[in-house]
Formats: structure tokens, C-alpha cells, sequence
């Protein structure tokens, strides 16, 4: 990425983060802390059972043709857990705010000591020069575009209340504005060459989608309780933290052709895999009731 699209992603980030934090219920925040277990297993599922997962899938018959940059990209993706988007996208899934709120930021935690863990075992595996991922490096760049916003706004709504209900409409313009100008810079700049990629890396993109699938269905089945815990579940297992992979990738990929285009890829990927697997469940939801929940 050149420097308007890498100054635009961190304003924006911020941002939507900050934004967030000023409309989370504190109460109910609270309460998900209270909840150890639960958070604990989507923690490891995402920050643990997903890479390993995609190490498997790497391994397998599936990457037959895989070029070194897809490949390399899928790992970096599957390496990076606590996309800053999954908040959003749980209000907007029928998820839990508060719960992806907590999810959010204990997965940004962990995600400074597992990424450069496993990123030594796959790095082993596949005889990667250069990935001495550091975990100073991850929380860097966790603290400052997710962590630190999201508390700031927290603190505002628990400490000014009525400046937050102020300026919380205000944000979510802004959030939303900004949001919308970096999916047009980026189409911008991949968009031409978008066609070309997926045309050549269809077994890439077959790997990608069972990937998030299967990712989607874990998260799922952890979860327990009403179906907006599931979906959010669901959500913060599946969506990963493109910000970090595109950091890596610059740091440590630079010499492979394709490798941002295949994060960018992988991302919009998971955004559309996700949004039709709820619009479906919502189809089929009046039809069959709440038949999955009742049974937990």
C-alpha cells in the first residue's frame, strides 16, 4: 500500500474503534467479562485452533497450484485474529455488541503472544526465511488501532455519559464516511488487477472460502446460549486482522507478487461468506424457530 491508503486505514480504524467504545454498554460489558469460560474458548479457537487449522489446509491436497503468495497470505491471515471490523459487523449480523466488544480486545491480547508463536511453527514447517515476527512488533500495532480507541471511548461513556450520547451519532457518520472512502481508495488501486488474480488463483480462493467456513462453523458450535452470542462468536472467529497480515507482508513478503492483493482478497471473501450465511439463517430461522438455541 502506498501512504494515503496505509494513513487512511489507521484513521479509520481508529475510528470505528473509538466509535464503538463510546456506544458499548458498560453494564452489560461487565457482565461478559463475569464469563471466563465462554470467552475462553472462542479466545483459543480463534487465536489457536484457526491456525492451526489453516496449517493443515496448507498441507493438504488443496494447495496443489497454490502460488507462494496465496499461500503465504492464507497463513498470514489465519496467523491474525481480532479483525477491528467484527464489532460492526456483529450490531449489523443481529451479534452482541458488548460481547464482540470484550472479544475484541481479549483477542488483541492474546494475539501478542500467540501470532509469534505459531508464526515460529509455521515458519519451521515450511522453511520461511524471515519471519521473526516479534511480539513487541504485534502490540504495537494492536494497542494503538484497536485497544487504546476502544478504551478511550469506553472511559468517555463511563466517565462523560451525556458528551457521549452527544457525539455518538457524530462518530458513527464519521466512522461510516471514513469507511467508505477507504473501499473506494482500495478498489481504486486493486481493482484492475483483481480480475487477473482471481482468474489464476481460483484454487486459492477455494482454499480461502473453506477456510472461513470452517472457521465460521467452530465459533458457532463453541458458543452457547442465544443465537446473537453465536453469531458473534462466530464472527470474531472467522473475520482476521488484515491490518496486521498487510503489516507482515510488507515486513516480511515483500518479495512475493500478489501477496497484499491475496490478503485483500481473503478479506472481501469473508465479509460475503459471512453476510450470506446469516442472511441464510435468517431465511430459514421462522420456518424452524429457535430450535438450535433451545437445545443449549
Amino acid at each position: 500500500m502506498n501512504l494515503l491508503p496505509e494513513i487512511l486505514v489507521k484513521v479509520t480504524l481508529f475510528t470505528i474503534m473509538l466509535t464503538l467504545g463510546v456506544s458499548v454498554d458498560n453494564k452489560n460489558l461487565l457482565g461478559w467479562i463475569k464469563q471466563q469460560g465462554f470467552l475462553l474458548r472462542i479466545l483459543v479457537a480463534s487465536c489457536v485452533v484457526v491456525p492451526l487449522l489453516a496449517l493443515m489446509l496448507l498441507q493438504s491436497p488443496l494447495t496443489a497450484g497454490l502460488s507462494p503468495a496465496s499461500k503465504y497470505a492464507i497463513a498470514l491471515m489465519a496467523l491474525c485474529p481480532s479483525a477491528p471490523l467484527t464489532l460492526r459487523k456483529a450490531a449489523k449480523a443481529g451479534g452482541d455488541r458488548q460481547l464482540a466488544a470484550v472479544l475484541q480486545v481479549c483477542s488483541a491480547l492474546a494475539a501478542v503472544i500467540s501470532l509469534p508463536l505459531l508464526a515460529g511453527l509455521f515458519r519451521s514447517l515450511f522453511a520461511i526465511e524471515g519471519w521473526q515476527i516479534d511480539h513487541a512488533d504485534v502490540a504495537i500495532q494492536v494497542l494503538t488501532a484497536q485497544v487504546l480507541p476502544l478504551l478511550i471511548g469506553i472511559a468517555i461513556r463511563v466517565y462523560k455519559p451525556i458528551f457521549a450520547s452527544r457525539i455518538e451519532k457524530n462518530l458513527e457518520r464519521l466512522a461510516n464516511f471514513l469507511l467508505a472512502l477507504l473501499l473506494v481508495v482500495l478498489l481504486v488501486k486493486i481493482g484492475p488487477d483483481l480480475p487477473a488474480f482471481i482468474a489464476t488463483n481460483l484454487s486459492a480462493l477455494v482454499l480461502m472460502v473453506v477456510l472461513v467456513a470452517l472457521s465460521l462453523a467452530i465459533g458457532y458450535g463453541l458458543a452457547t446460549g442465544a443465537g446473537c452470542n453465536r453469531r458473534t462468536a462466530a464472527l470474531l472467529v472467522a473475520m482476521r486482522n488484515p491490518g496486521l497480515a498487510l503489516l507482515f507482508a510488507s515486513t516480511h513478503g515483500g518479495h512475493l507478487i500478489g501477496i497484499k492483493l491475496a490478503i485483500i482478497t481473503y478479506v472481501i471473501l469473508t465479509i460475503a461468506l459471512t453476510t450470506v450465511c446469516f442472511k441464510v439463517a435468517d431465511l430459514f430461522k421462522p420456518a424452524y424457530g429457535n430450535l438450535v438455541e433451545r437445545n443449549y
